[in-house]
């Protein structure tokens, strides 16, 4: 019996690795090229302007060079192709960023005349702020999961939630949430997850959300969104993408591209150092409580008894810095920083309290990591000394 590699089905690592890559040895090469083109020489002007007739009518991509990298660009297409594989939808979309993406998924569902929104939160704090503020003339209903069928309404396009959720890792369940959609598509913002932990596509969203800035890059240094859906939305999506101009950068692409062979390995990794450090964090008497999700993972949330600023400040190994997702260990103060756009009231009501840290966990070793975390969340007050610290009279918040 022949084999063949492109269709046998094949574990998720070996997708990551592969997925875009397969005609490289038939190319003649082992890295993928980087093409930085932004136009396409052609003397065939007749056909290029059909190619551009059918793009405008239909999304398709192109066969052939892109005529211009607002269209299409190679290299970004691998990218493209093995996100779509590795989430197991027909095709992907990406983008600048990953507010570019959801930007561009509100667009083209507004383009039917379906403006309105149904939402869960919390989301991603400039998630909720551009579904709130109304910038590009959506409407949004924000409700609880059991709520999603009744919010719905004639013009609603989209229903969005975010799980694990940003940053409290609250989770729904997704197909039963898909369910409650009806014939409305259902966007999961996959980001934390990543399609090592979850697949959304295969529970009934039909429409998959990343940030690759994040986990799917991991490094750091490459700046992306893409969304992963049937091929009939992605049309829609380079369409609205080439009119918007939200593309990715070939060479994000390129670094994208290089993520995801890595993505199964950083993951796994991280998620096991992070429930490690979940686990003693979960009897520290300085924590009131900790927040991580079923499904696992590298992000981990906690509640300190003490002042959430001076962890911050106290710590030397852990980065104190927005993101997440990256080979080194981040954390920050979302009230402060990555969901100080959101209203307070909504931001307490979806469980964003003050003193709730997020800690994105990295590759370090789990050892040095502790040893940071427990000396910063023991360290005094800026401007204290430590014979100060811990005193009997010091107030703690009720509840945990």
């Amino acid at each position: 019996m022949d084999y063949d590699a492109s269709t046998t089905p094949r574990a998720l690592a070996t997708e990551a690795v592969h997925a875009g890559r397969e005609d490289l040895a038939g190319l003649g090469l082992h890295a993928p090229p980087l093409d930085l083109s932004t136009t396409y020489p052609s003397y065939d002007t007749r056909a290029e302007a059909a190619r551009i007739d059918d793009f405008a009518t239909t999304g398709a991509r192109l066969d052939g060079p892109p005529v211009y990298a607002r269209l299409d660009n190679p290299t970004t297409a691998r990218f493209e192709d093995a996100l779509a594989r590795l989430e197991g939808t027909e095709s992907a979309v990406a983008f600048a960023s990953g507010m570019a993406a959801l930007t561009a998924v509100l667009l083209a569902r507004a383009s039917l005349g379906l403006r309105h929104v149904v939402a869960v939160r919390p989301l991603y704090g400039c998630s909720d702020h551009l579904l709130n503020a109304g910038l590009i003339g959506t409407e949004v209903t924000w409700t609880d999961p059991a709520g999603i069928a009744d919010a719905i309404r004639p013009d609603t396009g989209l229903v969005m939630v975010e799980t694990p959720a940003n940053p409290t890792l609250a989770e729904v369940d997704i197909r039963a949430v898909a369910h409650s959609c009806g014939s409305v598509p259902l966007l999961v913002d996959n980001t934390f997850a990543t399609p090592v932990l979850q697949r959304p596509a295969g529970q009934g969203a039909r429409i998959v959300l990343h940030s690759a800035t994040k986990y799917l890059g991991g490094h750091g240094d490459v700046m992306g969104g893409v969304v992963a859906c049937d091929e009939e939305f992605a049309r829609t999506l380079r369409q609205v993408r080439f009119a918007t101009g939200g593309v990715l950068h070939p060479f994000a692409g390129y670094l994208l591209l290089r993520g995801l062979a890595t993505l199964p390995v950083r993951v796994r990794a991280a998620s096991t150092t992070a429930a490690e450090l979940v686990r003693r964090l979960a009897t520290d008497p300085r924590i009131a409580r900790v927040h991580y999700p079923r499904v696992g993972g590298a992000m981990v949330s906690f509640e300190v008894y003490g002042d959430p600023h001076d962890v911050i400040a106290a710590v030397r190994l852990i980065t104190p810095a927005v993101s997440l997702g990256s080979v080194d260990t981040l954390i920050q103060h979302p009230a402060s920083i990555s969901h100080r756009i959101v209203d307070e009231g909504d931001r307490r009501s979806a469980g964003v309290s003050d003193r709730l840290l997020r800690m994105s966990v990295g590759l370090e070793d789990v050892e040095d990591l502790w040893r940071d975390l427990t000396q910063a969340l023991s360290a005094p007050p800026a401007g204290t000394s430590r014979a100060g610290v811990g005193s009997a009279t010091e107030p703690r918040p009720v509840g945990r």
